[in-house]
């Protein structure tokens, strides 16, 4: 099977996002860098805990990066929620229902696995709950979810 991985585009800020993302992100390496001529970053390889992801400087781009496109990552609980929220938004803005931007203009969803459990519960009034919550949220904030849910009961 071919491997597939996420190849992105940034203005000339490469080694900076991709420096500040292994990082973030435990068992994660840069792997490899090429260069233009006069020594600038053209592109690199690098995995975020263990997936694989390459590169480009490749200078302006008219759309840059957008909502459209984005990263998940699934955290097993409300720490791991914070951390991730907390570090990636720093120097970006946050969104709703788990959406935040990074510096570089990086779209990711922070989703506690808890979520998908609350919103897809078998009762639809919890379930809905548990939607209805979350659409005010910026960062995912668990217990208030659960409370919502659970106060339908």
């Amino acid at each position: 099977m071919p491997e597939i991985s996420t190849c992105l585009w940034f203005d000339d800020d490469l080694m900076e996002a991709v420096e500040f993302y292994t990082r973030v992100f435990p068992n994660s390496e840069i792997r490899g860098v090429s260069h233009y001529e006069d020594g600038r970053v053209l592109a690199a390889e690098w995995t975020l805990d263990g997936q694989p992801f390459r590169g480009i400087n490749g200078g302006p781009v008219h759309a840059g990066f957008t909502e459209t496109i984005s990263l998940s990552v699934s955290c097993a609980d409300q720490s791991e929620v914070d951390y991730y929220w907390d570090t990636l938004v720093a120097g970006g803005r946050p969104s709703q229902c788990a959406w935040l931007q990074d510096r570089f203009g990086l779209s990711w969803q922070i989703v506690p696995t808890r979520l998908y459990e609350l919103i897809s519960d078998p009762d639809p009034a919890r379930a809905q709950a548990a939607i209805a919550v979350m659409m005010t949220q910026q960062k995912i904030v668990i217990a208030d979810i659960e409370a919502a849910a659970d106060a339908v009961r």
